[in-house]
């Protein structure tokens, strides 16, 4: 256990510094820690940010662009941490995890740092390194290797990047920051041009046989020294894409092979933190075969916590040294992100997977219908907080119709920096603005106080 080692100004209340992204999880953190009496402070280079918003916000800051500038975005990051009063950071993607793992020593000198050193981050950035974890701990995976060391092309497969960020320390200090690329499915017969394949990824991405299971399976854990200390299990049924993608509508589980699989490669790694451990069920044995880890709160948190896994108040409590006590979440409950089931929707009419046999449009009109009556919990919309709800719907038909503008101006081509209506960037949308550092001075939070 471990707690922030500086001391507070008398009488000022306990500081949470979560990133403010378009996915809900940071949200999530804040309807959680708020209520609590907990000051939360929102940091984002987007002002339309849900989170920003929310009434449980209690300040926004403004901070660097982590896609154009992360160094700078580190930097911001630690001025925080060194103000009166923070207690930690929650980190909600794969920048901020990365940015706190590399520089864990300087943060520590401010606050409660529970997330891994970057050496043990790496083994789950790295999915190259991460697999060997995975065969080092008897945890099933499709096979894998990297692009220019495959030579069966006759089998389906997939082709991603071999890191899950764009970072100096992945790709050298001399490699532009940008988007690191996304998973191809790659039809059977015809080898991809393995050189100018190098050039578009900027490094060598991992290919990997095809599990035919569009449905993921998520263990979500938090480990305090190598030790799971909260644990909880879904079963994602729709993605924004039919292919699968990020989490539209999920149910909880409680699946031993699942839970045995999830910790015994945590546990290989001896982690620290936040996990989301994801795997595909292989039709044929009926195994889980391991995807990927996320080493930061997942995109689907408002779910977890609605199920009773109240992972942001856990996440606090190991932050401050406190005794973590879960009782057991809710088995069998659904949960929707709105805007995720629309992508989905969308993806069926407009877009085309080579391994993956689309569904019937009508047929999941009807499955999403049928399972919001059924299971009527949203990830943004709840009735004590609807503003962000509002916000969202709002950057998403924006960014819906800036996507559309960018088409006919284009005579009919998508602006590619734009995200396609069923794309999963709509949950991480860049902002048209990218301002060069946080404003560090006292304002006036949200609720009117000036801290």
């Amino acid at each position: 256990m471990q707690s922030a080692a500086h001391d507070h100004p008398r009488g000022a209340r306990e500081r949470v510094i979560v990133p403010g992204i378009t996915a809900p999880s940071t949200v999530a953190c804040l309807r959680s820690l708020g209520p609590r009496g907990i000051y939360t402070v929102v940091g984002s280079e987007d002002r339309t940010t849900p989170g920003s918003v929310s009434r449980y916000c209690d300040r926004f800051v403004t901070l660097p662009n982590p896609r154009s500038d992360l160094e700078a975005y580190g930097d911001v990051l630690l001025s925080l941490a060194a103000r009166p009063g923070v207690e930690t950071i929650i980190p909600v993607r794969e920048e901020d995890i990365y940015m706190l793992a590399a520089n864990r020593d300087a943060f520590a000198e401010h606050v409660a740092t529970p997330w891994p050193d970057f050496e043990t981050l790496r083994q789950v950035q790295d999915r190259v390194e991460l697999f060997a974890a995975a065969d080092r701990a008897g945890v099933e995976t499709p096979e894998t290797t990297l692009l220019d060391e495959w030579d069966d092309w006759s089998r389906e497969t997939i082709i991603k990047p071999r890191y899950t960020v764009a970072a100096p320390e992945y790709l050298g200090h001399d490699a532009g920051l940008s988007d690191i690329g996304s998973t191809v499915y790659h039809e059977p017969g015809t080898p991809p041009a393995v050189e100018s394949s190098l050039n578009e990824w900027g490094h060598v991405p991992i290919v990997q046989e095809y599990v035919p299971d569009s449905r993921e399976y998520g263990f979500f854990a938090l480990y305090d020294e190598g030790e799971a200390v909260a644990t909880f299990q879904h079963c994602q049924k729709r993605g924004y894409k039919y292919s699968g993608g990020p989490s539209a509508y999920r149910e909880s589980t409680d699946i031993p092979e699942l839970e045995a699989a999830g910790l015994a490669l945590l546990d290989e790694l001896e982690w620290h933190g936040l996990a989301m451990v994801e795997f595909l069920r292989n039709p044929e044995t009926g195994s889980f075969e391991l995807m990927e880890i996320n080493p930061r709160f997942w995109s689907s948190l408002p779910f977890s916590v609605r199920a009773g896994a109240d992972f942001p108040y856990y996440y606090w409590q190991l932050a401050r040294g406190e005794p973590i006590n879960q009782p057991d979440y809710e088995v069998g409950i659904g949960g929707h992100l709105l805007r995720g089931e629309l992508c989905h929707l969308h993806s069926i009419l407009a877009e085309d997977y080579p391994l993956v046999e689309r569904p019937s449009f009508l047929s999941a009109v009807s499955d999403v219908a049928t399972s919001m009556v059924r299971e009527p919990r949203f990830d943004y919309a709840v009735a004590d907080d609807p503003v962000p709800f509002v916000q969202d719907g709002w950057n998403f038909v924006r960014s819906a119709a800036n996507e559309q503008l960018s088409a006919v101006r284009a005579g009919g081509e998508a602006d590619e920096s734009s995200p396609a209506v069923g794309s999963p960037a709509l949950a991480e949308q860049e902002p048209a603005s990218k301002p060069a550092r946080a404003d560090l001075e006292p304002l006036e939070d949200q609720r009117g106080r000036t801290n």
